[in-house]
């Protein structure tokens, strides 16, 4: 009698320890703009006040991919993982956050729900990479436009593993004004090493327009280029080692080149002094493996010809 007592008492508990076991992982929490879907759990969390993230915008195609369409975008990021019940099927609980974010005004951007739409892979979609089985998938990738900064939103569901991954990307731009450019540093630089890095360009990203916050140290290269009417420059873009190899060697030729037109046609400098080169990721300064590096590795050089 003792003993079936017991067992009883532990089959009452069952339900209670399967739930604390099931908790979501401290510290976490969800995205204020998108609820959960009822029954799933948090299973990882990060978020970052300022980093990048490459949107599936097509079939994911490895092993060359990640995709054969893809738009990267800035800001905060954050990456929610959840375990959903295995009672629910990845259909319902797909459709349940396509029609919110739609109602919430969300624009779909693409969408995909089989492997022969979405691709196939043995690795997980994150900012720069993958990690987890991009298997038996559901991808929707969505955007709402509003003045205080747009909101992309990356929405993957796997049907192995019962794995929810929602990534939640509110544009905004980098803190500035911590890096000062002035002609008399670039010339120090150039003297002693050859050349030197600036980070006061600036390009939208995966885009080759030079922004107008670009002009007070693009003002200074041009000052120094007067100062020193002997001086030739090659004029250098670099990349992080994020996405596609040959769209990172083309993107930072371009951003090269709009640099030398810049310096060119509104600073007067004469266009045989300059030449544009772009080294995509092949030459960082630091690792491609954390935001900060990656950070330092987005930037235009000036080299001594």
């Amino acid at each position: 009698m003792r003993l079936a007592n017991i067992c009883c008492l532990l089959l009452c508990l069952t339900p209670f320890l399967a739930a604390a076991e099931k908790a979501d992982i401290p510290g976490s929490k969800d995205h204020p703009l998108i609820s959960r879907y009822p029954g799933l759990i948090i299973t990882e969390y990060t978020a970052k006040e300022f980093d990048e993230f490459l949107l599936p915008m097509g079939k994911f195609t490895p092993p060359d991919g990640p995709f054969v369409k893809s738009q990267r975008v800035e800001g905060k990021v954050t990456r929610i993982t959840y375990e959903y019940p295995e009672d629910r099927s990845t259909l319902e609980i797909f459709r349940n956050y396509e029609s919110a974010l739609k109602k919430g005004g969300f624009v779909t951007l693409f969408t995909c729900d089989s492997e022969d739409t979405c691709g196939y892979g043995g690795v997980r979609l994150t900012a720069d990479r993958l990690e987890r089985w991009w298997s038996q998938p559901r991808q929707l990738t969505a955007k709402l436009a509003r003045p205080a900064g747009d909101v992309y939103v990356s929405f993957h569901i796997f049907g192995s593993g019962h794995f929810v991954q929602l990534d939640v990307v509110e544009t905004k731009p980098m803190e500035g004004g911590l890096v000062a450019v002035d002609a008399a540093a670039l010339g120090n630089d150039i003297s002693q090493n050859g050349h030197t890095p600036v980070y006061g360009i600036l390009f939208d990203t995966g885009k080759a327009d030079v922004k107008t916050e670009s002009e007070p140290a693009l003002a200074e290269i041009a000052k120094l280029l007067q100062q020193n009417p002997k001086l030739q420059l090659y004029v250098v873009g670099h990349t992080d080692a994020a996405g596609n190899l040959k769209s990172n060697m083309d993107l930072s030729q371009r951003r090269a080149e709009a640099t030398v037109k810049m310096l060119t046609a509104k600073y007067s400098i004469a266009p045989a002094r300059l030449q544009a080169w772009g080294d995509g990721p092949t030459s960082p300064v630091a690792t491609n493996k954390t935001e900060d590096g990656r950070a330092k590795n987005r930037r235009v050089e000036l080299v001594e010809q």
